[in-house]
């Protein structure tokens, strides 16, 4: 018979940010150079994977919207048990484990257990890519509310999304690549003008980042036409003009 551990070892639910590992908080970074077990998923970038050690055990959870690697009950019990058998677990996840991560439901799952969780959190998806964009998500002349939306939620054309964007709103939607067509209808039946501006982002701070801008009634035609991918995020708003202001200097500046 295998003995039992000592003790119980503790799931670190750690942020990886937008995929940048300078972006990593010195916690994650420090927790992740020493790792026994890394749980990821499919959306943290190689850059940061690397930093675990060689003798880490990598395990890789990652979802799409076709294929899920494990069920999410299934990630709850891996960690529960990678734990209880007495290993510390990072689960690294894109973004902040607590903004449409899912961190809640596995913090919970562990505590039911008795294992200890320790709470990694990493700058958002969100924050990651209006930075790296230079899209302000508020601004004193633009947008002092903001809303954070999953486009892939189920019963889209029953919710209610009026208010959500508009004058003086800044709109982020998450995982709404696939969705876009529906989501464009869906704020132009609330109320939302087709005309209102936007922006697509792209692998966000990563070398390969793109920032597409349009208006709400072409985002379909948008997101098609550049085949655009996750990890993407869509900004809705007027501060998306502000980026545009931003780019334009620095490119004056370079010829200048």
């Amino acid at each position: 018979m295998t003995q039992s551990p000592t003790r119980s070892g503790t799931v670190y639910l750690v942020g990886a940010g937008p995929g940048d590992p300078d972006l990593l908080t010195l916690r994650a970074a420090r927790l992740l150079m020493r790792a026994e077990v890394v749980v990821h998923d499919g959306l943290v970038d190689p850059s940061i994977l690397a930093m675990a050690p060689r003798t880490a055990r990598m395990i890789s959870v990652a979802k799409s919207r076709a294929r899920h690697t494990l069920q999410q009950d299934e990630i709850n019990a891996l960690l529960v048990r990678e734990a209880l058998e007495g290993h510390d677990v990072i689960r690294l996840k894109g973004g902040d484990p607590f903004v449409f991560g899912r961190g809640g439901e596995e913090a919970e799952a562990c505590h039911a257990a008795g294992v200890a969780v320790e709470v990694v959190p990493g700058i958002s998806a969100a924050m990651g890519a209006a930075a790296a964009a230079q899209i302000p998500l508020t601004h004193r002349e633009n947008a002092s509310i903001v809303s954070f939306v999953a486009g892939q939620c189920k019963g889209l054309s029953e919710q209610n999304w009026a208010g959500l964007a508009g004058v003086g709103r800044t709109l982020v939607i998450y995982m709404g690549i696939a969705t876009s067509e529906a989501i464009a209808e869906k704020l132009i039946a609330d109320g939302l003008s087709p005309d209102m501006p936007l922006a697509v982002i792209e692998n966000a701070a990563r070398p390969t980042m793109r920032v597409l801008r349009g208006q709400l009634a072409g985002l379909a035609a948008l997101v098609a036409d550049n085949k655009v991918k996750s990890p993407a995020l869509i900004v809705i708003g007027e501060v998306t003009g502000r980026g545009d202001m931003m780019e334009l200097k620095q490119v004056l500046e370079a010829v200048q």
